[in-house]
């Protein structure tokens, strides 16, 4: 459930709200004029000072701040670890699983990164599917098949990647990509609902709803 598929695909529509790839300032315009969001890649933010936004967020997730400054809108927002609320960001969202989930923090550092997966069904690491080497990710499998314990899902040059436990397939790395050896490339829901493929899920509904209200504490 991402729109930056709209990349790869030109359009991506989640929940009903679609979303359009642009290329340039105009792209963006027009997409916002028809009603779409607009998706670009623009890893040296050029667009981005041709924008000039009121608000920035830097929901990258890389676990630590890749050059987001305070200057660079009115409002900057940081998700997760690597930003200090009143140093390079206004405020951080917390994006740990737990009882501080979407807490907006407005001084100081979110929860630092765990390096463990938040549990689903009780299960961390086990339904993450990481690389076992260097080279091309292969696969016939698609988001949302069931797997079982055991089953293989992929392989990376001679090595076969496998599940560890039984569920829907509710991320994967796009087959042909390159990967290196313990990258994620996947993830395996053990709650096994299928439908839970095409929906945002209720740890991006606490935290979308914490950029919102930390937007509106500023323009309310």
């Amino acid at each position: 459930v991402s729109y930056c598929e709209a990349i790869h695909d030109g359009s991506q529509t989640v929940e009903g709200v679609r979303a359009i790839k642009a290329d340039t300032v105009k792209d963006i315009h027009a997409a916002w004029a028809r009603g779409n969001i607009a998706v670009a890649a623009d890893p040296q933010w050029h667009l981005i000072k041709k924008i000039r936004p009121q608000v920035l967020v830097d929901a990258i997730l890389a676990k630590k701040n890749l050059g987001t400054r305070l200057q660079d809108a009115g409002v900057v927002i940081g998700l997760g670890p690597g930003f200090n609320a009143g140093a390079d960001v206004h405020m951080v969202i917390e994006t740990n699983r737990g009882h501080n989930l979407g807490r907006i923090i407005t001084s100081g550092l979110a929860e630092p990164n765990t390096g463990v997966p938040g549990a689903i069904a009780c299960i961390t690491a086990d339904r993450v599917l990481r690389s076992p080497a260097d080279g091309l990710f292969k696969s016939e499998k698609s988001i949302g098949d069931s797997v079982a314990a055991g089953e293989v899902i992929g392989s990376v040059g001679e090595q076969m990647v496998t599940s560890k436990i039984d569920g829907v397939l509710r991320g994967l790395i796009r087959p042909q990509s390159r990967v290196s050896k313990g990258s994620k490339i996947g993830d395996v829901d053990p709650r096994g609902h299928r439908e839970y493929c095409d929906t945002i899920s209720e740890k991006a509904r606490a935290i979308a709803g914490s950029v919102l209200e930390a937007m509106l504490r500023v323009f309310n």
